[in-house]
Order: structure tokens, then sequence, then C-alpha cells
């Protein structure tokens, strides 16, 4: 079995523990982390590939965005093969203007490596609120698992850090070398605040989004934000996540990973009907 396929047959059982509303909830800051590396966020920000650019088609995009994640923690080795597929025809046209700066290219493994470092992250946060910390072998499995978000977007195997703990020193250094500038935080705070959606957002929706991207970014990325966060603010934020997570405790399995459970079924129900992946 090739390295790749082996991967795409990984049991990510334990990982799937991850996908719950909190991934969802959290979904705005993890996109700010994984732009927050400015080879990403001008590729993705600048992209050609119009029709999958969430300013000009955000149903797509969202659509796209979960059914990867879905795909990974839930599919099938021949899901996950397919869902590649379909992304790398889309990223093959994700690369930078020669001379353009900064550089960029969809199939640089250190790129693709930080943005599976930041999917887990949000992964492994949202297991830990729902079912409390991860320990010992449990947490090293949980984070072996995790190899597939890289694995789904071609990053060779071994540039997956050994272990948790090597993962957190590359996590460290990878944040020192995120960079926002004023061009690029302008973009993402369009982001947070919907503009994508090109109608008006009700004033409350907006300051609850911003709330919950704010909360769940790490510090350094906060201030790169320039988006203040006091010890009253984190307090709340933890009482929020707490009651939140005895909810979703309550739940079934099937509707405690929503909405991964739909989009996984909207991708089954598309390769089943010899559908396009990606199209609308």
């Amino acid at each position: 079995m090739s390295e790749r396929a082996a991967v795409d047959a990984m049991d990510t059982s334990l990982l799937a523990q991850g996908a719950s509303v909190f991934t969802a909830l959290s979904g705005t800051a993890n996109v700010i982390m994984q732009l927050s590396r400015p080879e990403i966020g001008y590729a993705v920000k600048d992209s050609v590939v119009t029709e999958g650019n969430l300013f000009t088609n955000p149903r797509r995009r969202q659509r796209t965005t979960v059914g990867f994640l879905a795909v990974a923690v839930l599919g099938t080795a021949e899901e996950r093969a397919a869902f590649r597929h379909a992304t790398n025809r889309s990223h093959a046209r994700v690369r930078s203007a020669p001379g353009a700066e900064p550089a960029y290219r969809a199939f640089d493994p250190e790129l693709q490596r930080w943005v599976a470092a930041c999917i887990y992250r949000g992964f492994e946060e949202s297991r830990t609120l729902v079912h409390g910390p991860l320990l010992g072998r449990e947490r090293e499995e949980f984070y072996r698992q995790g190899a597939v978000f890289g694995a789904m977007l071609q990053m060779p195997a071994d540039l997956w850090p050994r272990d948790r703990g090597a993962f957190e020193e590359y996590w460290t250094i990878g944040l020192a070398r995120t960079r926002i500038d004023e061009p690029m935080r302008d973009y993402l705070l369009r982001i947070v605040r919907l503009e994508y959606l090109g109608r008006p957002v009700p004033a409350a929706v907006v300051r609850a989004r911003m709330w919950l991207a704010t909360g769940y970014l790490p510090p350094e990325l906060r201030a790169a934000m320039e988006l203040r966060w006091s010890p009253a603010q984190q307090r709340r934020f933890d009482r929020f996540n707490r009651a939140l997570g005895r909810v979703v405790r309550l739940l079934p399995p099937g509707r405690r990973a929503w909405p991964f459970t739909r989009s996984i079924a909207d991708v089954r129900a598309r390769l089943a009907e010899g559908r396009d992946l990606f199209d609308a």
C-alpha cells in the first residue's frame, strides 16, 4: 500500500470527536489563523479561481470547505481520494504572478502543513471543549490521526511533526512567522463581518461573530488583528464554552457532529450520482 493510500485508509474515529458545533463556531478564527501566513493569505485574497472565491461564490466556498473537513474525518479512503483529486484541480491554478510578493503556490508542502496544523488545532480544541483534555496515549493517537488533514492537501506524511510535543514546538515557531498587514487585516475583517454575502447583516450577528472570532484566536493573532480582549471577556467566553460543551455532550452523535454529518451526506450523494464535488 502506498503512503497516500495508507493515510487515506487511516482510522479517524478518535479525531472525529473534534467534529462538533465548536469546530463550526471557531471556523472564522481558524480561517484567520490559516491566512495569517502572508503566502497563504494573499493566495486566497488574490486568487484567480473566481468560482471558488468566497466573495464571488460564497455558497460553493462554504460547502467545499466543510466538505473537505467532513470527508477528512468521516469519509472512506475512496471518498478522501476523490475529494483530494477535486481539491488538486482547483489548487493547480492558485499561484502568484511572476515576481509577485509574497510568492505562493497552493502545492507548497510547508504552506499545506501550516493549513493542516491550524485545522488540527481547531479540532483538538473542539474535542477538548466537549469531552475534556486529551491525555497520554489518547492525546498522541488523536494527534497522529490529524495527519489526514495534510494528506488531503498532498502534504508528505513525513512533514507532519513526529508527535504532539514536536507539534507544539512547530506551532510556536509557526505563530512567530505569521504577519497580518493592513490590506490583509481589512480582508479578514470583511470575512468576519460577512460582507461576502452581499447583503445587510444584522449588527447583533456581526458583534457575535467578532466576539467568537476574537475569543478563539491565539493572543498573538488577536494583537495582529488589532482586536481588543479583556480578562472579563475571557471569563465570559470560558463560561459560554463550558455551558455549550454540556449541551453538546447530551446530543446524539449524529447531531453532535453537525454540520459535518450533513456535509458528508451531500458528498456521498454527489459521488453516487457522478456529479462534480465542487460544482454548484
